[in-house]
């Protein structure tokens, strides 16, 4: 199930697998690489899973030719059910040359939701949320598609979905 409107984007899938389980892998910055479908992530700085709101951790990424840092702020945190956070730059290329604007959050968030179907089974919606509408014509492609790297957002969260059910089911 995909949805778009204005300025969010969400997919959903159902995932074989308790919670519990995919929470603990969200939760986790170094499995991200895992379950990446935007071939954007290089992996995290430092080993240490999510554990509240305020968590930081930065992730290495590549695109577009060029390697570079996001630092990640979680800005919601519930779990086994929800996990958010709102990427900022962590380099000055990032930043735009702009070293005022490293580490501070870009305006748009990232996260998952998980709703348990069964015992052994979560319905799992990925959920991108440009922010202002400054943004949006940022991440759009002619023709109103949402871009991230060279696919679509919507195509990187399908893959990201149905990675994050392989890595929940192996």
């Amino acid at each position: 199930m995909t949805t778009e409107e204005s300025n969010l984007v969400e997919v959903s899938r159902r995932i074989e697998a308790p919670a519990a389980l995919i929470f603990e892998i969200l939760a986790n910055p170094q499995r991200h690489m895992d379950f990446d479908g935007s071939d954007m992530l290089r992996g995290a700085v430092l080993d240490r899973p999510i554990s509240r709101v305020g968590d930081t951790f930065t992730m290495k990424m590549h695109r577009l030719g060029r390697d570079y840092l996001m630092v990640n702020y979680v800005v919601e945190f519930e779990p086994d059910r929800r996990i958010v956070w709102e990427p900022a730059p962590g380099d000055v290329g990032t930043a735009g040359g702009d070293p005022s604007k490293v580490g501070i959050p870009a305006g748009y968030r990232w996260g998952y939701s998980l709703t348990p179907d069964g015992d052994d089974a979560t319905v799992v919606t990925e959920v991108f949320d440009c922010g202002p509408e400054e943004n949006r014509q940022h991440l759009l492609r002619e023709g109103g598609e949402w871009i991230n790297g060279s696919n679509s957002v919507r195509e990187s969260m399908t893959a990201s979905l149905e990675r994050l059910e392989k890595a929940s089911t192996e």
